[in-house]
């Protein structure tokens, strides 16, 4: 089956601007050389710490951002470049779920004016029709058709993410990025809006890239897991392999932090020693390494750490840094 998104060897870097002319003296680089395929039905569970670069991957592949470098391909067309005209038709099969509702929905707007915008900008349906279909998309996110005459604020964390849900799916898309969808919510508010996804997912064939930095909640909806590290994927495999068995040093230490629910299972923890590096000034080297002042970090600087496949669908960072010796010599074996 041909993949739904190809993105390539994809590059974000934002100027960094000082001093009273405000002249250039860097870039920041969000995200360095990022390479993924997200199937049709699929869902790529994307993880890492704060600041790695993961909601800024989202942004780029709906072209909020412009890449620098690097192609996105979506549906069989290579939307890098579009300008925004181009890029209309589609935008109606590549849509996007905020982290925070209550910035991504317009306060001055009733819920049926947010919703029935996607149909105006798209020139769909009659006034009538945009009616019945806001009414639709309510009711099958599990809120009374009713909401549509109130605003945004009347309504809790977690129904207003139903309703940015709501927008995300009314143009019956083919992907949608979820930018960490449930991190803004209470627990127990996450689980169901979590549910409410896999049921539309089933429901429309919806592909996800599920954006998040618990790995508890990824390990509920995901079908595979990408590994994201200073703007770099390090590890990438299927949800139950990459739980089970992590290679990376890095995934190995996320993994570690998941809380235990059984009080008798004791789990060691790996605590991360240092700093992550500033993306402005990234190590020359394996940065995770660096991080964590590898014996063998010299070895690595100006040296390619591509993504190898050690097993069946699992690839893995080349570092000798963060593999066992073992696991090493299989990737560069």
């Amino acid at each position: 089956m041909s993949a739904l998104l190809e993105v390539r060897d994809l590059k974000i870097h934002f100027p960094v601007t000082g001093g009273l002319l405000k002249r250039q003296s860097g870039w920041v680089r969000a995200v360095d050389g990022v390479s993924l395929d997200i199937a049709p039905g699929e869902t790529l569970g994307l993880v890492g710490e704060s600041g790695c670069g993961k909601s800024t991957l989202g942004k780029a592949i709906v072209r909020l951002y412009k890449p620098n470098h690097g192609s996105i391909r979506f549906n069989g067309h290579d939307i890098s470049h579009l300008s925004s005209a181009q890029l209309l038709p589609h935008r109606r099969e590549l849509q996007m779920i905020f982290q925070d509702p209550s910035e991504s929905l317009n306060a001055r707007h009733s819920v049926r004016s947010i919703l029935e915008e996607p149909y105006i900008i798209h020139k769909i349906g009659t006034p009538a029709e945009r009616r019945y279909w806001v009414d639709e998309s309510l009711e099958r996110v599990g809120l009374p058709s009713s909401s549509a005459d109130k605003y945004s604020f009347e309504f809790s964390g977690g129904q207003r993410q139903r309703i940015g849900i709501a927008r995300a799916i009314a143009l019956k898309p083919k992907l949608i990025i979820c930018d960490e969808p449930v991190s803004a919510l209470d627990v127990s508010v996450q689980s169901q809006v979590l549910n409410l996804m896999l049921d539309l997912q089933q429901e429309m064939g919806l592909s996800y890239l599920f954006i998040a930095h618990d790995l508890a909640v990824v390990k509920h909806i995901s079908d595979r897991v990408a590994v994201m590290y200073l703007g770099k994927i390090v590890e990438m495999a299927d949800a139950a392999e990459i739980y089970q068995t992590p290679r990376h040093a890095y995934t190995k230490a996320l993994l570690s932090a998941i809380p235990e629910p059984d009080p008798s299972q004791r789990k060691q923890r790996i605590l991360l020693e240092g700093d992550v590096p500033s993306p402005i000034h990234p190590p020359r080297g394996s940065a995770f390494g660096h991080r964590i002042n590898h014996p063998l970090y010299e070895q690595t600087i100006d040296q390619p750490l591509p993504l190898r496949e050690i097993s069946p669908r699992h690839l893995v960072a080349a570092d000798p840094c963060c593999l066992t010796p073992e696991d090493y010599e299989k990737v560069c074996s």
